[in-house]
């Protein structure tokens, strides 16, 4: 069977340029099924052994739907579309047989659709693909981008939960040479011997910088807007700082900060402190850039992730895009651990950040952002 015009491989140049214009999407089509219907009866989850990775408690942690309809999951997503599917293929040492699965992120099953791989290695790596149709239902010609973020965010969501399960160095590679997988994820067995004992646990690990607590992930959520109220320096430049190092090569980090000072700061050597290096206020400009969302010009900050210019092949589009979304993850987790509200921005239109700077147009352009602010102890209530 043909695929769906809207999932075949597109003139990924021609796609972004277009999103990147003023043109609005037109009405909504259907989206499809929420989830890849792999083929065969599910498989259940088998109990994982002290050394095994334990994929049932992976899975939970980075991708599993916590609702009914599909649209509460760890990973955020633009519209709540959720376009990223994902294989598995399973080696040795992980609690599920060798073999290739389909993994059903609404019911938290797996579908085993063959053997092993040749030259599958220990642990569980992850093949992530997008079903387009999903996105595009909503966002039309602006799609494209969205799906590579949703991609980068998905990466990271399961990056975050392997450091969780004690894997020390989990194997991402978003390299943006093919159009399907966009993204593959390894995790080898867990370098920690001994259980993993699950959020709910009075043996959970006390969140660190260093390595998330299954409980943070699950608690992950974006920020409904409005999202007002300035981070400190110290809160915004661990925020910058992580997704500086996190999406290092193709992008460049800044934030748009408001009153005293508005302007757009950078991270200093040593990612200790900012460094303030153009001013004005540039979060009004920034809201009628993101698909005209208003709230964005009363955020606390705005995070910026700048690149990818008008002259980049498939292959960079598709790397910066990806390292923006996993970037971006990394540093929502981080806004968190500071006592920030937090939203990731993916849809940016003449965000052509350099020229208003005075540079070269179509160099430096805002490819994601997060936006930024504060609450009080007690304002948990977010979606």
């Amino acid at each position: 069977m043909e695929p769906a015009r809207e999932d075949r491989p597109p003139d990924l140049v021609a796609a972004l340029a277009r999103a990147r214009s003023p043109e609005r999407p037109g009405p909504d089509t259907p989206a499809g099924g929420a989830v890849r219907a792999w083929p065969g009866p599910p498989t259940a989850f088998p109990k994982a052994g002290p050394e095994d990775v334990d994929v049932q408690v992976l899975l939970r942690l980075s991708l599993a739907a916590s609702d009914g309809s599909g649209r509460l999951r760890p990973a955020p997503s633009a519209g709540a579309l959720h376009p990223v599917d994902t294989e598995l293929a399973v080696g040795a040492g992980c609690s599920l047989p060798p073999g290739r699965y389909g993994y059903d992120p609404l019911r938290h099953r797996v579908h085993r659709l063959g053997g092993q791989p040749d030259g599958t290695p220990p642990g569980v790596t992850a093949r992530l693909s997008v079903t387009a149709r999903r996105t595009v239902s909503h966002y039309g010609h602006r799609a494209r981008p969205l799906l590579l973020l949703d991609t980068g965010h998905a990466a990271a969501a399961l990056y975050l939960a392997a450091r969780a399960l004690g894997v020390s160095e989990p194997d991402v590679r978003l390299d943006g040479l093919a159009e399907s997988p966009l993204a593959v994820v390894h995790i080898p067995p867990p370098d920690r011997r001994g259980p993993v004992h699950p959020a709910g646990s009075a043996r959970v690990p006390a969140p660190s910088e260093g390595r998330p607590a299954p409980a943070e992930l699950l608690a992950r959520r974006s920020a409904p807007p409005p999202l007002p109220g300035a981070p400190s320096p110290a809160a915004l430049s661990a925020v910058l700082t992580t997704a500086a190092r996190a999406g290092a090569g193709d992008l460049r980090w800044c934030a748009a900060v408001g009153p005293p000072q508005p302007g757009l700061v950078k991270p200093a050597a040593g990612g200790a402190t900012l460094r303030r290096y153009a001013a004005g206020e540039a979060r009004p400009t920034l809201a009628a850039w993101a698909a005209g969302q208003a709230w964005i010009a009363d955020a606390g900050a705005v995070v910026l992730a700048v690149g990818c210019p008008d002259h980049a092949d498939a292959p960079h589009i598709r790397r910066a895009h990806l390292r923006a979304g996993f970037a971006v993850h990394l540093a929502h987790v981080t806004a968190r651990r500071h006592g920030l509200a937090a939203r990731p921005v993916g849809s940016w239109q003449q965000a052509d950040l350099g020229a208003a700077l005075g540079a070269a147009p179509g160099r430096d352009w805002v490819v994601h952002a997060l936006a930024l602010g504060t609450r009080h102890a007690d304002e948990e209530n977010i979606t």
